[in-house]
């Protein structure tokens, strides 16, 4: 090899090692206010950025990089969602402090992310099929904490937290016996409609976030106005409440610690990248708790695949039941049985003239038990045309009462909206009792209220000589007798 070969080698290695050494090397500011703008996944993943420099910050040292190889398949469900994440990193202040609040409470971390193992894997699998930023299958976790009963002070329900009309805009059933809010499945899709609705609306995904949490229109305001005033339309530029100012540096916080969690010291839990969860159609008749024990699970976990359900038995044909996929194939079996039964629970309308009581006592049950399997108020009063949860042929009654005691507030709350309650008689008489005893006695401050006000504010005058005369106390005949 001649000398100028060599020192052309010579210096075109020497050019790829500093190319290489600048590119590792690479300052981060630690305390960028600006947002990060979005990378390609397979540079994003084989970099060392921001995410090292906060560990280092909280105090943690970095073992090791976490690095994906696109080249073979994921070997998780976390594994699989780092690949997709495309939505622009925030990296400020608050996401440290929020990032710092998780890692100070590992238990509620494991948690969470434990709740979360039963339903990624159909939440990213709709994720992707849509083609949507995996960080999406992180948004539960700031909602609800992957919670399928978390219930709102704003009447919010399920692991997406709908509200009321929002989740009948996108057609979640809400009756007296199901809210498709709390269903897993149902939500998971109307969630997902939602979110690209608003992502159409705004074409950017932190715009869109702020508006699933504030409402489309209320960000739809604020964008309006700065663009009025010439000012930035970026999400950090917005005026906005302190809950939705943190909701995107909370689920950039748990994005971080789930891009690289070797470096802040935590263990995410094993969850296979495999179908996991199972639909079966629900036999008419059937009760949550005898599901539960033909699917081989605790109730509280059965419940848990299935949270939708406001009574604790099924009585309409068109329902569904989820199960783990290895349970799929006795479970079917052994419903097929049920159905051929003839057993089961079915409802009863009330006709005019019926009460609670009597159709209770028809169906060999307490007044008290008829209500609990009902999610009725003791002072309930349905109206004709209710539709009751009775017994049929062959149930276990202290199975439904099991269930009735599991189910969440919002499932009582749905099973009476609409029906009147009697007063309460007790908080009648005690009304009467604070009314009676807030009354002034005579002569008391009201009467010396009106008196100064008669009189300007002055003290009344003394009556006269002449008037102490006819002020004078009347003979005992002359007073009215006391009762």
């Amino acid at each position: 090899m001649s000398k100028a070969h060599s020192l052309i080698i010579s210096r075109a290695l020497s050019a790829l090692l500093a190319l290489s050494t600048a590119s590792f090397t690479q300052p981060v500011r630690a305390h960028d206010e600006s947002i990060l703008p979005a990378m390609p996944s397979d540079v994003a993943n084989l970099r060392v950025d921001a995410l090292d420099v906060r560990a280092v910050d909280l105090g943690h040292s970095p073992k090791r990089v976490l690095t994906l190889d696109l080249t073979r398949k994921p070997n998780d469900i976390w594994d699989r969602i780092r690949r997709s994440f495309r939505m622009p990193d925030l990296a400020n202040r608050r996401v440290r402090e929020l990032q710092s609040s998780y890692l100070k409470r590992p238990e509620y971390l494991e948690s969470m992310f434990n709740r979360g193992a039963r339903y990624l894997y159909y939440i990213v699998g709709e994720i992707e099929r849509r083609g949507l930023p995996t960080e999406l299958a992180l948004l539960p976790m700031v909602e609800s904490s992957f919670n399928p009963h978390a219930y709102s002070r704003a009447r919010a329900s399920g692991l997406w937290q709908f509200i009321p009309s929002t989740g009948q805009n996108y057609k979640l059933a809400q009756n007296r016996w199901i809210d498709e809010r709390r269903d897993v499945i149902a939500s998971t899709n109307a969630a997902l409609d939602y979110l690209e609705d608003i992502y159409d609306r705004h074409g950017d995904w932190h715009l869109a976030l702020a508006s699933y949490n504030r409402g489309e229109n209320a960000i739809g305001r604020e964008v309006e106005r700065n663009r009025a005033i010439g000012r930035s339309t970026e999400f950090s530029a917005l005026r906005l409440p302190t809950e939705t100012r943190d909701y995107l540096p909370k689920l950039q916080a748990l994005k971080n610690i789930v891009a690289q969690p070797e470096l802040f010291g935590i263990e995410l839990p094993y969850v296979a990248n495999e179908q996991l969860l199972s639909t079966v159609d629900a036999p008419v008749g059937i009760d949550l708790a005898t599901a539960a024990r033909y699917a081989g699970l605790p109730l509280e976990e059965f419940l848990a695949y299935n949270p939708g359900y406001n009574r604790p038995a099924i009585t309409t044909p068109g329902q569904t039941l989820v199960v783990p996929s290895d349970r799929e194939s006795l479970f079917t079996t052994r419903l097929g049985e049920f159905e051929r039964s003839g057993k089961g629970w079915r409802s009863h309308t009330l006709a005019r003239g019926e009460t609670v009581g009597g159709i209770a006592n028809r169906h060999g049950l307490t007044l008290a038990q008829l209500l609990q399997i009902n999610g009725l108020h003791e002072r309930s009063l349905p109206s004709p045309g209710y539709s009751l949860l009775v017994p049929g042929n062959g149930v276990d009654l202290g199975d439904a009462l099991a269930v009735s005691e599991r189910l969440p507030a919002s499932a009582r709350a749905a099973a009476r909206a609409g029906v009147r309650v009697a007063p309460d008689p007790h908080a009648r008489k005690k009304q009467g009792r604070q009314a009676k005893a807030k009354t002034p006695r005579r002569g008391g401050a009201k009467a010396a209220a009106s008196g100064k006000a008669k009189t300007g504010g002055k003290k009344a005058a003394r009556p006269s000589t002449a008037n102490k005369a006819k002020t004078a106390k009347k003979p005992a005949s002359a007073r009215k007798p006391r009762r």
